[in-house]
Parts: C-alpha cells; structure tokens; sequence
C-alpha cells in the first residue's frame, strides 16, 4: 500500500465483516507484527504465546479473536479467525500489481494463437501456436508458453515460467518464475542393457485458483493428464512426477518430491522435503510431517510422520547402533521372558 494511503477500521469492517470495538474513524497504512509495529500500524494476535506482546504493542489496532476480546484497551477487530482476517486485509491493503493490456513489442506469437483483448503478454514472451489467453491473463517477462496451451481468466505468470505444449492452467492462477510445466515425465523402459525412453504424450491440467511456487516442476503424464485440482497451493522447488494427482486445496511446503502415478487426496497438507514414493494413494485430511518419507498409502486421515527426530550427533550415533542391533535385542528380550515364564512356573 502507498504509505500516503490509509484505511479506517470502520471502512475494514464494513468490507471484510467483523465487530469493531473502538473509533471507526481511525485510520491504518499498513499490517505488522504486534513486536515491530507503530502508529498507524494494525496487528493481529492468532497464538496465546504472544498475548503478552498486546500490553507493549504500540499498534493503532489489533484484531482479536472473541475470546481475546477484553485482554486490551486498543481498538481493535473482533472475527472468529485472526489470521484468515489478517491475510484477507493484507489481500485488500496490498492488491496484486495491475497489468497494462497488450501484446510487448517483443514477444512472438504464433499463428492461431487467441490473446484476449484485456490480457498483457510481457517482453520477450514466447506464445505458441493455438494457445489460448483468456481475459486478465497476465504474462510476466520470458515467459514460454507451448502450442495448444490454455490459460483462464485472471492467471498471472511471473517471469520465466514455462508451459510445455497442450497444457492448460485454470482461472485465477498464480505461477512464480522459473516453474516448468509439462516437461516430459521420468518415463523409461530397460531393453537389452539400454534404456529405451517412454514418449510422454499426457498433459498437465491445472484447476482454477492454484499457486505454484518457484522453480517448482510438474511433469506431463506418460499418458494420462497429470492433475492439480482447485485450489491447491504449491511452495517453491516441488517436483510433481508424471500421471500425480493433486486433490483439491491441499497444500505443500517446499522441496517435496512426488514420484510418478501417486494420488494425494483433498484438503492434505505434506511439510517441506517431504517425499512420496510412486502409485500410493493418500486420503483426504492427511497431515505428513515435514522430511517423512512415504513408501506405503496412508488409508484414513490424520497426521503421520516419517522422519528421524534430530539429536546431537554422539546421541543419534548410539540411537543408530541400537537400531541396527534392535532385531537382536527383540530376540534376546523374548528369550528372557521365556525364562522368567519358565520360573515363575516352577515356583
């Protein structure tokens, strides 16, 4: 937001709902965070750890949860969801950079290929054959859009991203730079000692209001589309394997791997560096924590981690020689339970 710029709580509540408890009239530039913000600030407390922080705030205004309602005198927003409430009010004091519509002088555009009036195509973008922009699109600089490729209305590619052939992006999507859609899925076959590679003819198919951050990669299906349904939202650094589907509004953090044919189902979340091996099927609602590693389908949902808790390093090298030595053990442990089974009959 323009510092120059302010927004009254009374305006806020009216747009964004809410009780407001204090002056409509004051006014605030921008959000901060209840330790770094001043005047004309407005903060928001989502965790009881940092209540504290509420009495040394020197924002203009916080928003509150009801049952934090009385815990200031600042003015200040009463909503069910602090933090919701605080990305929607970003959303509204920080709305996305608007595009000029138009075609830069010096993208290429091949024949056949459909811009909407109301779209802007950014210098040096290359726009294949048949490809299909629909109105809002936005293409940032570098951008390398295939032959056949469709993208919805109000998508937004960031520098660089690049959409192999066929692909087809829904409306509202948002691509940072450096993303690869469509590149060939890891598809090979072993003949005589040599390996043969499998043509990936599939596609990738991308729901509306999806996210995918930088330098992520979601390959084409070797026959099938590889899917990302609604609303799901993808850090940076993710690679997607061939034929994956994504289910709708589930989220990943950064650095996860996805080998090919695996099904995640809706409303998952999977932490950063998290792998999933191919043709696993997780269900809907399942946390993974982050760096777990996936090897069988998770079947109901709840939160499962794979990972190895971290140690110092003299303590994880004796957890390690246990580990190597647990069968022996369990072996040893049963032999003594034996015994004392043996005894205590005898007695």
């Amino acid at each position: 937001m323009d510092p120059s710029k302010q927004i009254r709580l009374g305006e806020i509540v009216l747009r964004l709902g809410g009780e407001l408890i204090g002056d409509p009239d004051i006014a605030v530039r921008r959000i901060a965070t209840l330790q770094s913000a001043v005047a004309g600030d407005i903060s928001f407390l989502s965790q009881r750890r940092y209540r504290p922080l509420l009495d040394s705030t020197r924002a203009s205004a916080v928003i509150l949860q009801a049952s934090e309602r009385d815990a200031t005198a600042l003015p200040r927003i009463i909503c069910d969801d602090p933090y919701a409430y605080y990305a929607r009010l970003s959303a509204l004091i920080h709305p996305a950079q608007t595009a000029a519509p138009g075609v830069h002088v010096t993208a290429v555009v091949g024949s056949g290929a459909r811009i909407a009036p109301s779209a802007s195509v950014g210098p040096h973008c290359a726009i294949g054959r048949g490809a299909r922009l629909a109105q809002g699109v936005v293409l940032g600089p570098g951008c390398m859009i295939g032959d056949d490729c469709e993208i919805g209305d109000d998508s937004r590619l960031h520098a660089s991203v690049t959409l192999y052939a066929g692909c087809r992006v829904g409306r509202r999507a948002l691509i940072h730079s450096g993303a690869v859609i469509g590149a060939d899925g890891f598809g090979l076959a072993m003949h005589e000692g040599r390996w043969i590679k499998i043509p990936q003819i599939g596609g990738v198919v991308i729901g509306d209001d999806v996210e995918i951050g930088a330098n992520t990669t979601i390959d084409r299906g070797a026959l099938d589309d590889t899917v990302i349904e609604d609303g799901v939202k993808l850090d940076n650094q993710i690679q997607v394997g061939h034929n994956v589907r994504i289910g709708a509004h589930t989220a990943m953090a950064g650095c996860v791997g996805i080998a090919g044919s695996a099904r995640i189902g809706r409303y998952c979340t999977v932490g950063g560096g998290a792998v999933i091996l191919g043709h696993l099927e997780i269900a809907d609602h399942v946390n993974i924590s982050a760096a777990s590693l996936v090897t069988k389908s998770i079947t109901a949902a709840g939160t499962y981690t794979g990972a190895y808790p971290l140690q110092p390093n003299r303590d994880w090298g004796r957890t390690a020689v246990l580990l190597r030595n647990l069968e022996t053990l369990a072996g040893r442990l049963k032999e003594l339970e034996k015994a004392i089974a043996r005894l205590s009959g005898g007695e």
